[in-house]
């Protein structure tokens, strides 16, 4: 499923120094062969500035700690920029993935985040510090991880209204 509204990151506009990563789930996974069982790991993992920029990723291997390096190492080539303001978000807005509905609103100051598990991680990640969130549906950490960064991809700013439209800021805000 391919979305066009990826506002893609070039390497020069943030600092790697800059990425915390925060882990999401671990998943053990078991298969069973002639000779026994044999386990590895998936780990999901978010890693964000704090400022605007986001990206996840998904790491196999046979043991955890390798699991969530090769999760940061793929979340390092998915970053993504969202539109933060005043610690909010610009609007409300909705995205389905998989069985997950995820449903987003903008919070005045010192709500903080209202949200669960998984999109907390990501709410957190992005540098968004009041938001009020919910989730319907399936509570799949991967489905959710996906839906958040999707409707958060999907949000737009004043600045990118009038741009696109071609018309003045007074008339974004005044109709």
């Amino acid at each position: 499923m391919a979305n066009t509204n990826l506002k893609k990151v070039r390497a020069g506009e943030y600092n790697v120094a800059e990425l915390v990563s925060k882990l999401v789930s671990i998943n053990r996974v078991t298969k069973v062969t002639k000779g026994g069982r044999t386990f590895s790991f998936s780990a999901i993992v978010v890693v964000g500035n704090q400022n605007g920029i986001i990206g996840y990723g998904l790491g196999k291997a046979s043991e955890v700690t390798v699991a969530i390096q090769k999760g940061e190492e793929e979340a390092k080539k998915n970053l993504v920029r969202v539109p933060v303001i005043n610690g909010t978000i610009p609007h409300k807005q909705e995205k389905h993935f998989g069985g997950s509905l995820v449903m987003i609103r903008p919070a005045a100051p010192g709500t903080g985040i209202i949200a669960g598990g998984a999109m907390r991680a990501v709410l957190e990640s992005v540098g968004i510090s009041n938001v009020l969130a919910k989730s319907k549906g399936s509570s799949n950490p991967h489905n959710l991880v996906k839906a958040t960064i999707g409707a958060l991809c999907e949000l737009r700013d004043a600045y990118t209204v009038s741009r696109v439209r071609g018309i003045s800021m007074n008339k974004v805000f005044n109709g």
